[in-house]
Parts: C-alpha cells; sequence; structure tokens
C-alpha cells in the first residue's frame, strides 16, 4: 500500500464501548440516545449489571473484550432543585471524579478512602458517595450524589474508563415519589452525546 492508504486504515478503526447501567430502564434510555445519533464516533454494548458493589463487581469482571468501559445510570443528587445551579437540574449529564464508599452507620469504612479520577468529558464534575442501604442525607454536602455502584466501578475500572451520571432526583426528598414515574421523561441524549463526542 502506498502511505496515505495506511494512513486511512489506521483512521477507520472504531473504538469498542461498553456502557454499563444498573437497571434496565437506564439501560433503554441509553439505546434510544444512541439510535438518534447520526453517524455515532464508537460501537457500543449497552449491558445491565444490576443495583449494587456486588453485582458490578461480578459484571465487570466477566465482560467482553473492549477498549472502554462507561457506567451511566441516575444520579441521586444532594440538596433542593431550586438552590442548584442549571447544570444539575433534572436531565443533566455529570462525571464522577471522585468516589468514596459509605458505611452503615454513615461513617466511612477504612478502606473506602475516596479514589480520584481525571475528567475525560467536559461535564461538570462530581464526587459521589457509595452506600449498601439509603442514607440519611441530610447531614451530607449540597451536589453530593449518591448511588450503589460506583466506588466498585472506580476501584476495578481501567484508566480509561469513567462514569456518567444524569440527574435524576434531589435528597432528600421532601414528598415521597414514585422513582419509576419520576424518571419516565429523563433523556439521555445529553449524556450520551457527550460521550461519543470525545472519540
Amino acid at each position: 500500500f502506498p502511505p496515505n492508504s495506511v494512513i486511512l486504515l489506521f483512521n477507520t478503526i472504531t473504538l469498542k464501548i461498553i456502557i454499563l447501567t444498573p437497571m434496565d430502564i437506564e439501560r433503554d434510555k441509553v439505546l434510544n440516545a444512541l439510535a438518534r445519533i447520526p453517524n455515532l464516533n464508537a460501537t457500543y454494548d449497552v449491558l445491565v449489571s444490576g443495583i449494587g458493589r456486588e453485582s458490578t463487581a461480578k459484571t465487570m469482571m466477566a465482560l467482553p473484550p473492549h477498549d472502554v468501559c462507561i457506567l451511566m445510570g441516575f444520579a441521586a443528587v444532594v440538596g433542593k432543585a431550586t438552590h442548584l445551579p442549571d447544570y444539575l437540574q433534572l436531565g443533566k449529564p455529570i462525571e464522577i471524579t471522585n468516589a468514596s464508599l459509605y458505611g452503615y452507620e454513615g461513617g466511612l469504612f477504612e478502606n473506602g478512602a475516596p479514589i480520584l479520577a481525571e475528567p475525560k468529558l467536559g461535564l461538570p464534575c462530581l464526587a459521589s458517595l457509595t452506600s449498601d442501604k439509603f442514607v440519611r442525607t441530610t447531614d451530607l454536602a449540597e451536589k453530593t450524589v449518591v448511588n450503589m455502584e460506583d466506588y466498585t466501578f472506580m476501584y476495578l475500572k481501567k484508566p480509561q474508563d469513567f462514569i456518567v451520571r444524569i440527574i435524576s432526583d434531589f435528597l432528600p426528598h421532601e414528598t415521597e415519589i414514585d422513582f419509576f414515574e419520576e424518571v419516565k421523561t429523563i433523556d439521555f441524549l445529553e449524556g450520551v452525546k457527550a460521550v461519543d463526542g470525545n472519540y
């Protein structure tokens, strides 16, 4: 081949990206968003890991071959929507660059020291607390994300992997909510576009 042909061949190699979602509803929203983006820059497998640390770990240890793995799911953020900036409103994507493990009694486990990661996208970056049960959030800092998977993902991930969360609710809930009703209208398109635009 002439030299230019070789360059063209290298340019046509597409990355294989796995997007992990804790729940089926999140997978459906990712697939819906991918279907609306013309000319994707990578190929995507969207897999449901299941909720929680154990499910996340088991899934990550048995992933098919890939170049990048991204955890993408809903984000419950501490604070009132009326007090939070526009970039933290319902449906907005954020990147998690600091994850801690939250203990059963509200303290950090000894092995739950924060894990830090460099941001990969141009999204707002937040810290998250991973817990095995629902925690009281009245004493947590505003803009903290609370979930059950991030710490395990950060612990097991490769350097190129990262977490994107989509704001889904605000903590503490002032009234009882039907979570699945609340998140029905949330669109993952902005978050998925931020991912695909990076490659």
